[in-house]
């Protein structure tokens, strides 16, 4: 009788030792580390990957993809993350040899690389040079994460489910998002709908929403902007009579300054129409720190000013 009551209490107890490890080991599960270039693609991935992972984006508000440089910090985050996701295109051209080393050691990944060329802009004075700012575009970005998130369960495979559940979930949204974009850019008389801003970086929301687009500088910042860009925007404001211009929150807003004082000097009052996210987001906690929140905020900024000037 007492080896059976034994028998039994060792039973019982190596039950309860079983049962604590395998919660200890569910909850000692630690979330995939992932590193993300631009708070875009951060906030995004975040979204489809949710607890199961925790992402680090290099670049925050103000910071300008074009000419970053990673400092000694973000080439151990990079070296410690699982992962890291990078938008391509030459948008991070000064980090491509960093990118190139860490590739050896852990899955780096270009989302816009996810994007067929033929739904890629290029530059019409330079057509070898590509358009980077592919999340402009509702529908491409959601090309490239779900080329993300199909990375994400490759290392994940356990949480499969999860994971494309929640981008379903997002996408949702997403779509959303881009039909409440187009009816606002539709309330817009199509004369009204243009564009002019610091760099071309909205040349895929133009392509969306049927909107003319302007850019003092070229596609990246790097480009020289001359007098001669600058008076040739300002020419061509004072021919189409156009009333409103938009700073970006990324770069100096000089350039466009010095257009709209050059217009008034041509007779053509140009008044500010506000200030757009084109290549960093909004601060950490706010609701412009979204790509969603971002998004919609361009959106209004843009649709307020320039459906003002037309009233």
């Amino acid at each position: 009788m007492k080896k059976l009551l034994l028998a039994v209490m060792l039973f019982v107890f190596g039950g309860i030792i079983s049962g604590c490890a395998d919660a200890n080991e569910t909850d000692s599960k630690k979330p995939l580390q992932v590193v993300a270039t631009t708070s875009q693609i951060g906030d995004s991935v975040q979204q489809i990957g949710g607890e199961n992972i925790e992402v680090t984006s290099l670049m925050g508000p103000g910071v300008d993809p074009h000419t970053y440089q990673a400092t000694q910090n973000d080439i151990q985050t990079l070296q410690n993350a699982d992962i890291v996701f990078y938008n391509g295109l030459h948008l991070e051209g000064k980090m491509d040899e960093i990118f190139e080393q860490i590739s050896a050691t852990k899955p780096v990944l270009a989302l816009g690389e996810a994007i067929p060329e033929e739904k890629l802009l290029k530059d019409p004075d330079n057509p070898g040079v590509v358009d980077p700012h592919i999340w402009f575009d509702i529908n491409l970005w959601k090309e490239s994460l779900d080329k993300a998130a199909n990375e994400l369960v490759k290392l994940m495979p356990e949480d499969e489910e999860e994971i494309l559940s929640q981008k379903e979930t997002y996408f949702t949204e997403l779509d959303t998002l881009l039909e409440e974009s187009n009816d606002q850019m539709e309330s817009i008389d199509q004369q009204q709908r243009v564009l002019v801003t610091a760099h071309d970086a909205f040349g895929y929301f133009g392509r969306l929403f049927d909107t003319e687009v302007i850019g003092l500088q070229g596609l990246s910042t790097e480009d020289e902007l001359g007098i001669r860009d600058i008076q040739d925007t300002i020419d061509l404001l004072v021919e189409r009579n156009i009333p409103s211009v938009f700073i970006e929150s990324s770069i100096s807003d000089r350039s466009i300054q010095a257009v709209i004082q050059g217009s008034e000097e041509s007779g053509q009052k140009v008044e500010l129409g506000g200030e757009l996210y084109s290549d960093a987001m909004g601060k950490e906690g706010t609701v412009e720190g979204t790509y969603i929140g971002m998004y919609k905020h361009n959106v209004k900024t843009i649709v307020d000013a320039l459906k003002k000037e037309a009233e």
